[in-house]
């Protein structure tokens, strides 16, 4: 259907309503924010859709719920974890800003309010960035699956590179999917601007994680020849089967030259009848003689009746299907992909029929989209900048210099006891950042620079034998 309503902006991915499900898989519902801008026409259309819809509307509009937010800056898993930049405590925290009076609550009393209407019970809310003029995480991150990561990159130091670097390094270093693995994270890089350079000298905030699912097609903005053919290809890896249909958003009317994408100007209503079916990819092994065992979550509203899961060494099949087994509860299934020799790679999927006759598959173009995994030697190539001969040493800290949470990267070739302090310019201690054990190999630690006075710093490494490596940073 086309829905007829009036329009201030195109900009409906901020101001259009979240899809929520009031009883896990069942009894769909919109919520909406108060918006942060003064757009009377857009700001009624999440009304307007579910007037269209048949749909209940919540809103975060009246005390003590009261909570503006912009959907460019949410990403969640579905279950239960959401990922936002800063902008919502600043924009909820009191103050004002030219149109109207913010919010007022407390960090905790934001978060309550995103578990009351969103059922989030993980917030992970980042620095924003210092060239990203609207601070919304879609210019520079995408949520692939529940643990896929995708994230902008730029040469080292330029532009927002080396804050994104120090915010995904401490998203990593706290939290985890929802298995409690780390999220895996997949880098594209960022193109300048043909003529303007990056977003540091004034050029377009080009991207392309502003990208959008629709169906098993991929709508991806594109800019240019010798960056869009690198940015496919890491869209087809990251994405087998999918169709990837890029969108040139740096022509004669340049879209991104308003600091948006695709992903900014579309938005979706979920389904009414969701086949869930979460799945953690299998890692490369060097196991030749136990089966690879499949563990995946399947819920419907009337239940699922089969699991199925689809495997062959071969991208293109033939599949061997093996019927999975129900762990009890009716919603964990698992099933066993048989040892194969080393060198094999591994592809396979998972479908599901529900109790009603839903069918689903995940990856959803399965079989033409799969997982895969490789059986055989497992080369980890050097990830980090640390030497590992070095007794003890510092990577630099980034970014430096810094204004929000900055990552220290310490490395150690064997375990020691070490203290590691933040000090001024004049050598006085500012703050312990650890005291204790330290393990070998890499370890990351933080400190908030936005609380400090500009200036120099020193961050030292010191071990019992008196030994102290140290390396600088400065706070602006």
């Amino acid at each position: 259907d086309i829905v007829q309503a009036n329009l201030n902006t195109i900009w409906i991915r901020d101001y259009g309503a979240n899809t929520v499900y009031g009883s896990w898989n069942d009894d769909r519902i919109l919520v909406d924010w108060m918006y942060n801008r003064p757009r009377p026409d857009d700001d009624v259309i999440p009304d307007v859709l579910g007037s269209q819809l048949g749909l209940e509307v919540y809103s975060t509009t009246a005390e003590p719920y009261d909570l503006m937010n912009t959907g460019g800056n949410w990403m969640s898993d579905g279950f239960g974890t959401a990922f936002e930049s800063e902008l919502v405590i600043d924009e909820n925290q009191g103050g004002s800003t030219w149109w109207t009076d913010y919010p007022n609550h407390t960090d905790e009393e934001i978060e309550a309010i995103f578990e009351d209407f969103l059922g989030v019970h993980t917030f992970i809310k980042m620095p924003t960035l210092p060239y990203d003029g609207i601070h919304h995480i879609d210019m520079h991150m995408k949520l692939l699956d529940e643990s896929t990561l995708m994230v902008s990159e730029y040469p080292d130091g330029i532009a927002d590179g080396p804050q994104i670097n120090a915010n995904i390094d401490y998203v990593l270093s706290n939290y985890t999917t929802k298995w409690g693995t780390p999220f895996n994270v997949i880098r594209i890089p960022s193109p300048p601007q043909l003529g303007g350079g990056y977003p540091n000298t004034g050029g377009w905030y080009e991207t392309y994680s502003n990208a959008v699912f629709v169906n098993e097609k991929i709508l991806l903005p594109t800019y240019y020849e010798q960056y869009d053919t690198t940015a496919i290809r890491i869209w087809e890896e990251a994405m087998p089967g999918y169709e990837i249909v890029g969108i040139d958003c740096d022509g004669s009317e340049p879209i991104i030259s308003l600091s948006g994408a695709i992903h900014c100007i579309t938005h979706s209503v979920s389904v009414e009848d969701p086949l869930i079916i979460s799945h953690l990819p299998l890692q490369d092994t060097e196991n030749t003689t136990d089966p690879y065992s499949v563990e995946a979550y399947l819920s419907h509203r009337s239940g699922i009746a089969t699991a199925t899961l689809s495997y062959s060494d071969s991208p293109t099949g033939p599949w061997t299907e093996v019927i999975m087994i129900d762990s009890g509860d009716g919603e964990n299934w698992t099933a066993d992909i048989p040892a194969a020799p080393e060198n094999t790679n591994i592809y396979y999927f998972i479908s599901g029929i529900s109790n009603s006759g839903k069918i689903g598959d995940r990856p959803m173009p399965a079989p033409e989209g799969w997982w895969t995994f490789h059986i055989g030697e497992i080369i980890i190539n050097g990830i980090g900048s640390f030497d590992l001969n070095q007794i003890g040493a510092f990577a630099s800290a980034y970014p430096n210099p810094a204004s929000a949470i900055t990552c220290v990267p310490v490395t150690l070739r064997h375990e020691a006891e070490v203290k590691i302090l933040l000090r001024d310019a004049l050598g006085r201690e500012i703050e312990t950042l650890h005291d204790g054990t330290l393990p070998s190999g890499e370890t990351k630690l933080f400190f908030q620079a936005s609380s400090l006075p500009a200036g120099a710093y020193i961050v030292t490494l010191e071990f019992k034998n008196g030994r102290v490596a140290s390396t600088r940073v400065m706070v602006q």
